[in-house]
């Protein structure tokens, strides 16, 4: 039997639109081969079930909050104003993500969710990545990180950084190779008619 991987996806206000729809188009339109069986049961989270305004104005409803969320197998954290001006500062999100990376098989960033990661001390002594216009201001503010340039993501294992925006959904396919493969990767590319280099 094909396993099933559960992703969380969080969200916040102002959270960066494609920073977190572009991962869960991507892993949510993947098949595996031959079937209409999904690798991924893709679900968002809040800290609350309110309605999220994330950037420009777009709002969505958060299928979990930190009170009911499931185990996941992996939580993806995108960024955006919403990541690092104000969840950086909201000690319950930081407290959850720092929690989580106790039950989860993975944790990934997108843009400047890795600040919300390097708050919680979940990338110190790690290498990193970030939006390309935020990259100083991580190294300057998390010392500890191993902040890496001119990349799209960065594989430490259990934790994924990516950089800005669109770069999530590089991440994302490379985040298919590295659980169930190569071959899955490029079918659901072609099927988003989207060009990945690996």
């Amino acid at each position: 039997m094909n396993h099933q991987w559960k992703i969380g996806i969080l969200l916040f206000n102002e959270v960066e639109v494609m920073d977190f729809a572009g991962p869960f188009e991507v892993l949510s339109i993947t098949t595996y081969p031959g079937s209409n069986v999904k690798p991924f049961d893709v679900k968002t989270v809040a800290q609350t079930k309110e309605t999220v305004r994330a950037r420009y104005g777009l709002q969505v409803l958060p299928d979990y909050s930190f009170a009911d969320n499931p185990n996941f197998d992996v939580l993806i954290i995108p960024g955006g104003y919403g990541a690092e001006e104000i969840e950086i500062h909201n000690d319950i999100v930081i407290r959850w993500i720092k929690d989580q990376m106790n039950k989860v098989t993975l944790i990934a960033s997108v843009c400047t969710g890795a600040f919300l990661l390097a708050k919680a001390g979940l990338l110190d002594g790690k290498r990193a990545t970030t939006h390309w216009m935020d990259i100083d201001r991580l190294e300057r503010e998390f010392q500890k990180v191993i902040v890496q340039r001119g990349v799209k993501y960065v594989d430490e294992g259990s934790i994924l950084t990516s950089g800005g925006i669109s770069a999530g959904i590089n991440m994302s396919f490379y985040l298919i190779i590295k659980l169930i493969g190569e071959e899955i990767a490029r079918t659901t590319a072609k099927r988003m008619e989207y060009d990945i280099s690996i």
